[in-house]
């Protein structure tokens, strides 16, 4: 197979409320979106005993040689899915441990590939099944946004886009997703899976967001600045953290605000970015 290029694109939460706790893990409603911040994959066949993993990009200093690609290519491997080898280069343009599901993400992306190619062919119930032995969020890279998922873990993908412009901004620590939620403790009321409800976004928030904020202070002023920018919609964390997501509808009003963010705060790595 010749080389081929594929986008793994970033997903974000625009909401995020823990419902529950089930033995060990949490119950989770959250709007996901995916972002045009992507990561760069190539993917070629290789006449090698073994497959080869690359990373490289501003992003991929420390990433482990097990990861998301590699328990997703051992999975296939012992299921007898694969019957070649393959090189994987990942230009990594989305921060890790950032809370858009970069790794996850590029496992989804792989899977995805080798379906349509019809190099593995798979019903829903097992496609569904290898994306769980790999990490719980692998499903999402799947469906197109946005998407729904409710906390009896099913998944309702919704018709009407979203449309907003962002800018992206974090701070330089990363956020243990086992810490944060081992931190947690008043449940929210679960929210009725209607579309109409699940689009009002305004009066949503991130359950996990004051605990990342209590850990990490310092990251209350940029945020409270941003809050205070002309045409602003809502500042929101995404995921565990660390990346909180200021929503705009007019480009206009976020060219504005990431000038003046990225003068005020030019430590923190800060991209725009808007809804797909």
């Amino acid at each position: 197979m010749h080389r081929k290029v594929i986008k793994s694109f970033a997903k974000i939460n625009l909401f995020l409320n823990v419902v529950s706790k089930k033995k060990k893990f949490h119950r989770i409603q959250s709007l996901f979106s995916f972002i045009d911040l992507h990561d760069r994959i190539e993917i070629s066949t290789i006449n090698r005993k073994k497959h080869f993993i690359k990373f490289d990009g501003k992003f991929s200093k420390g990433i482990s040689k097990k990861n998301s690609i590699s328990t997703l290519l051992k999975i296939l491997d012992q299921k007898g899915l694969i019957k070649k080898k393959y090189y994987i280069k990942v230009t990594k343009n989305i921060p890790q441990k950032s809370g858009m599901g970069g790794g996850s993400m590029n496992a989804a992306s792989i899977l995805k590939f080798f379906l349509k190619r019809k190099i593995i062919i798979l019903n829903k119930k097992k496609i569904l099944e290898i994306c769980e032995m790999v990490g719980n969020d692998v499903k999402i890279g799947l469906y197109k946004g946005p998407i729904f998922l409710n906390s009896n873990n099913s998944i309702q993908p919704l018709k009407k886009g979203l449309s907003y412009h962002l800018l992206i901004f974090k701070p330089k620590i990363g956020c243990s997703t086992k810490y944060i939620f081992s931190k947690f403790k008043k449940f929210s009321k679960k929210i009725p899976p209607n579309k109409k409800n699940l689009l009002k976004l305004n009066n949503k928030k991130n359950d996990l967001e004051p605990i990342v904020l209590k850990k990490f202070r310092n990251i209350s002023k940029p945020l409270f600045f941003l809050k205070s920018l002309k045409g602003i919609e809502f500042v929101r964390m995404t995921g565990s953290g660390s990346s909180f997501i200021a929503y705009f509808k007019s480009k206009k009003n976020l060219l504005n605000a990431s000038k003046l963010f990225t003068n005020k705060y030019k430590k923190y790595w800060s991209v725009m970015s808007k809804t797909i």
